[in-house]
């Protein structure tokens, strides 16, 4: 904390670090250790579309770079009910360091391009065998993770707080875990869940 910081009683908000997403191949190995839980080989990030050509260009740029490979992966875009955009991408779940290589490609490509400030989250679900699931949320602007852990079945929508409290825990020590809970938001319906 700086002197400014100190007279004013305020401090800096972290920001964020993608490169904190390299870091999920090596927690998936602590989550399947510890919990059973396994990547599904989808991920994906969400972001409010700026109107325009230039963004459009942008997003189209983006999507044409993940598959220039030739092993290219399942790519796509589309809009959830509250008007966020999720380009989601569909890889082999035996290959997570490719998958967060694809997603930290997105978010730097729209950040370089001056739309970071429209970038949410990025997400990337996990299972077990009995069915559970959550997502591994890296919130953009907090440069943070958490677990979102929605419970299956009819009904009203409800979360498995004991896994998401689960998960953070079993991570703490690897990945920049939000301590906040009032930041850890439902992402009802997105790609993967």
């Amino acid at each position: 904390m700086g002197l400014w910081e100190t007279l004013t009683g305020r401090s800096r908000v972290k920001g964020p670090n993608l490169d904190a997403l390299f870091g999920i191949p090596s927690a998936a190995i602590t989550l399947e250790s510890a919990a059973g839980f396994t990547a599904t080989g989808v991920g994906s990030v969400c972001f409010r579309a700026a109107a325009g050509a230039a963004f459009a260009q942008v997003q189209a740029d983006v999507v044409a770079l993940i598959k220039a490979d030739a092993d290219a992966p399942d790519v796509e875009v589309t809009t959830d009910d509250f008007g966020f955009t999720w380009l989601t991408v569909h890889d082999d779940p035996g290959d997570l360091s490719g998958l967060c290589t694809d997603l930290h490609a997105v978010n730097t490509a729209l950040e370089a391009q001056g739309f970071g400030g429209g970038l949410l989250c990025t997400l990337v679900p996990f299972h077990d065998t009995s069915g559970r699931r959550f997502g591994l949320v890296y919130l953009y602007k907090q440069g943070t993770f958490y677990a979102f852990a929605p419970q299956p079945g009819p009904g009203p929508q409800k979360r498995d707080n004991l896994l998401e409290i689960s998960v953070r825990d079993q991570l703490a020590g690897e990945l920049p875990m939000e301590q906040d809970l009032s930041r850890w938001l439902a992402v009802w319906g997105a790609p993967g869940l």
